[in-house]
């Protein structure tokens, strides 16, 4: 079965790397952000953790600083998490089961509208969900080895998201339930996991005292310092947990629903049967009915919570790690029987008409589109266009390839990915936020300056596709050394 279902994700991913690629004139404004901090390696960078840009390092230096080498990594983040939320629930309740909550969760947006996104939240999407595997096998078998594995995914989390908080609730919830602290083989494996976690975080935590708590003061001040008044607080939690359920999440329900409407109401097939029985976590005692309800539904409380506690902004894309848990999390409302007797060519039918309607209306609304219907998203930017114009006339200002781009981080990382040349970016102008370019480098090389016309009002027009943009060469020192080559 595990081949099948590999073969499927491949597919899947296929169909939609294409789509996406095909409709998307510019990357993800995450994607290009990676392909930025890889140029150098960091032990953090002004927005995040480090971990994310680690883990590309090595496909872009084989592979090489491409929109796809990011979209095969973003595909392989999703999917490998898929695949251990599958193998876990195949585990728990069989392979029927299995099949319709993963079914369900690649009919959430986050994971096929944005499958070719690579960011911290896909990261810890899959460290979460190793997370989730590792705890389990942990309380269940309690062998040091699976204890030792919690602590070093939830150390990697720790160094790909802050938001790893929230797999750590689910696993102190779970242990609650379980009455972990009355048991010597338990508190010895906590407390390992939670040293191994502490030591693997440590070094960012000294990055973090050396640069001012970046990270952190961008968290900050881009969400829990919005400070909302109490209405304003209960409004947009509800809106965000609304978001995540009845909109993101909603070609999810309708397949959940379509399957329960289908499940045979006798006895199904022999095969489902035992492989249901069989399965060691079938039954309730054991706790896995709380286990998956805990990883589905506490991500969904807790976020709400810190809205209105804190009064925080609460991203819609801060749902991205958590969402697919909220699919057997569901199932476990209803007897879990009933999804052991779903027909799966019913079932695939069903699927393959959601994503096909998915598909459509992404393509309807994407700049491939018919012009009424295209929205206005990142995707529908025209970089190659941008660079187009302006590039032949500022090598010529420049007297030779352009080294550096100077701008906003999407608008110039996407200029400067589209220059054969691949130039750094400078990110805002600011060294402590690009620490692979110099005052150095920018003194021998100067920069291609690219920024709205309100702040570059000296600067060049754009073609007038981009009626907003006016750009600028900022020229090499004169008693600066050669710019190297």
């Amino acid at each position: 079965m595990g081949w099948i279902i590999t073969l499927g994700l491949l597919a899947f991913a296929a169909v939609w790397l294409s789509h996406l690629a095909y409709t998307s004139l510019s990357p993800p404004v995450d994607d290009i952000e990676q392909l930025t901090w890889v140029r150098s390696l960091e032990w953090g960078y002004y927005k995040h953790p480090p971990l994310p840009t680690w883990l590309l390092w090595l496909p872009a230096r084989l592979f090489g600083l491409s929109r796809w080498t990011v979209y095969l990594a973003g595909a392989a983040c999703t999917l490998g998490a898929l695949g251990l939320m599958w193998r876990l629930l195949a585990r728990l309740r069989g392979m029927t089961y299995a099949a319709v909550a993963l079914l369900a969760a690649l009919c959430i947006t986050y994971y096929n509208g944005r499958l070719y996104y690579y960011n911290h939240n896909i990261v810890l999407m899959l460290l979460s969900a190793a997370s989730a595997t590792l705890c389990w096998q942990a309380f269940a078998t309690r062998q040091r080895r699976w204890w030792v594995g919690l602590g070093f995914a939830i150390g990697f989390g720790a160094l790909s998201k802050y938001q790893i908080a929230v797999t750590i609730v689910c696993i102190l919830a779970f242990a609650w339930h379980q009455r972990a602290w009355r048991d010597p083989v338990h508190r010895l494996g906590m407390l390992l996991a939670g040293l191994i976690a502490l030591l693997l975080f440590a070094p960012h935590v000294a990055w973090l005292r050396t640069h001012d708590f970046g990270p952190i003061r961008y968290a900050v001040n881009t969400s829990l310092g919005a400070h909302f008044g109490a209405t304003a607080r209960i409004g947009e939690s509800l809106h965000w947990l609304v978001d995540q359920v009845f909109n993101r999440a909603l070609p999810a329900l309708l397949l959940l629903a379509a399957t329960s409407l289908m499940a045979r109401p006798k006895r199904w097939r022999s095969e489902n049967a035992s492989a249901l029985s069989a399965a060691p976590c079938a039954q309730g005692p054991d706790g896995s009915r709380v286990f998956l309800l805990i990883w589905g539904l506490a991500p969904l409380v807790f976020m709400p919570l810190v809205g209105i506690v804190f009064g925080a902004d609460l991203q819609l894309h801060w749902g991205t790690p958590f969402l697919l848990w909220a699919m057997p999390a569901l199932m476990e409302l209803f007897s879990y029987q009933r999804w052991g007797r779903a027909e799966m060519r019913k079932v695939l039918t069903a699927f393959v008409l959601i994503q096909a309607l998915l598909l459509v209306v992404s393509h309807l609304t994407s700049p491939r589109g018919p012009l009424a219907l295209r929205d206005r998203h990142w995707r529908t930017f025209d970089s190659s266009e941008l660079a187009q114009d302006i590039a032949d006339s500022a090598r010529q200002q420049l007297g030779g390839p352009v080294r550096i781009v100077l701008g906003e981080a999407a608008l110039a990382g996407s200029l400067a990915l589209k220059l054969p040349e691949l130039p750094l970016v400078l990110i805002d102008g600011r060294f402590d936020h690009s620490p692979w370019v110099t005052d150095g480098l920018l003194r021998a090389c100067g920069a291609l300056q690219i920024g709205h016309r309100s702040d570059l009002p000296s600067g060049s027009n754009v073609d007038p596709a981009f009626p907003d943009l006016a750009w600028r060469v900022i020229q090499p020192a004169p008693s600066a050394p050669t710019c190297p080559r």
